[in-house]
């Protein structure tokens, strides 16, 4: 007898759970479609606010973001993912391009860069995005812990000679950081290997009839 009471009962629990359960998924899939636009929108206004600072002083069309260009590996740039660029334009013409690239010589890892390129070549600024480079040490490349980042804007290839685009240490322009020369150093090279692609490539990287270049492909 007890056995039969039991079954029931727990056919009826479980059909219970099986009710919340549905209710608890409609609820998740109903406040992320909710929510998912504010999410978006602030990702967004994240990645905005994330490329502005490169750009200072600068008059420019719409967003940022607007038009953006994946350049497939293999490539020239550092890093050995696809890399992702930010035109920006201003009445049609070219302004800058917005440049994430990694250089790969970290004391600790890669290094994530933001490279800002004007249409003419120079640098509009440079700001790391991501590193685990040691505090007090290498992480003095972050605009939030030292201005030693803010040397580069306005330098071109031709300021200073490719040749001089090395830190003091190993007889270039740039400062290091005291007490540490293997952080500086690939980010110094990161960005001039970033102009030096933008000096070759610079008519596909603004091609606005695309959204994947193929740079990439042609230097097989």
């Amino acid at each position: 007898m007890s056995n039969e009471k039991s079954s029931p009962q727990i056919w009826s629990s479980a059909v219970i759970l099986a009710v919340l359960a549905a209710i608890c998924t409609a609820l998740v899939a109903i406040t992320y479609r909710t929510a998912a636009p504010r999410i978006a929108a602030n990702e967004q206004a994240y990645l905005e606010q994330s490329l502005a600072p490169v750009l200072a002083g600068l008059s420019y069309d719409g967003k940022l973001s607007e038009s953006t260009l994946i350049i497939p590996a293999p490539h020239d740039l550092p890093g050995d993912a696809a890399v992702t660029v930010y035109r920006v334009f201003a009445d049609a013409q070219p302004v800058a391009a917005l440049f994430v690239v990694s250089a790969r010589d970290g004391f600790t890892g890669p290094i994530k860069l933001l490279v800002g390129v004007a249409a003419s070549g120079a640098l509009t600024g440079v700001r790391v995005l991501e590193h685990k480079e040691t505090p007090g040490l290498g992480d003095l490349i972050d605009s939030s812990r030292s201005d030693w980042i803010l040397q580069f804007s306005g330098r071109s290839l031709g300021s200073p000679e490719v040749s001089r685009w090395a830190i003091r240490r190993d007889g270039g322009d740039f400062d290091q950081l005291t007490g540490a020369s293997i952080t500086p150093r690939a980010v110094v090279k990161a960005i001039k290997e970033t102009l030096l692609y933008f000096e070759t490539h610079r008519d596909e990287v603004f091609a606005r009839n695309t959204a994947t270049a193929d740079a990439g492909a042609e230097q097989e």
